[in-house]
């Protein structure tokens, strides 16, 4: 049975949520939230929206970490998220490389349809965040609303058009406390 009675949120994690790095984030000292991104989760969460994290985390993949080390970094997360009242409801992550052709590394969609699957929910219009166009090509590809965050890889945006590897649909924020008072303020004066 699908539901839409269920207000769901994907994220993406590094860049989104957190700090980004071209050498990987491998370690939970190396995991630090983005300024106002755990505040902005729990803004959601209060509002009534569950949040649930697609993430590519070919780092596991490539021997870079194992994964005792990211359930360390999302308890992390978890810890610092609570202490702000927020909460993430799922992680979904993808371990492989991009040689692995898999179909859960975005930009293929595999970890929006296991989120569709294990929540029971049809994922068009759900709203689909991340920082870059994998991110944003993967919610796509099942009917996410797409909006992009204008922090991690998709700093390279600000004050610039998106080229056309982003749906024309893409909006653009600058960063995920942006995004949530984008969300929040559309959803008072749908009402």
């Amino acid at each position: 049975m699908i539901s839409q009675n269920l207000k769901l949120v994907i994220l993406d994690r590094d860049g989104t949520i957190n700090e980004d790095s071209d050498d990987f984030i491998k370690t939970p000292e190396e995991w630090l939230p983005l300024p106002g991104s755990l505040e902005a989760i729990a803004r959601l969460n209060h509002a009534g929206w569950h949040v649930v994290i697609a993430s590519n985390q070919s780092g596991l993949g490539r021997g870079l970490f194992d994964v005792s080390t990211l359930n360390a970094m999302h308890a992390k997360m978890h810890k610092l998220l609570a202490a702000v009242g927020g909460r993430v409801d799922a992680i979904f992550y993808c371990p492989h490389g991009p040689e692995d052709a898999c179909r859960c590394r975005k930009p293929e969609p595999g970890l929006f349809e296991q989120i569709a699957e294990r929540f029971g929910v049809d994922l068009r219009l759900v709203p689909a965040v991340g920082d870059s166009a994998r991110d944003i090509l993967a919610g796509i590809a099942v009917g996410c609303e797409p909006h992009l965050v204008l922090t991690g890889k998709g700093a390279t945006y600000k004050n610039r058009s998106l080229p056309d590897t982003f749906p024309p649909e893409t909006r653009t924020h600058a960063d995920l406390a942006a995004f949530v008072d984008f969300l929040i303020t559309r959803e008072t004066t749908a009402v």
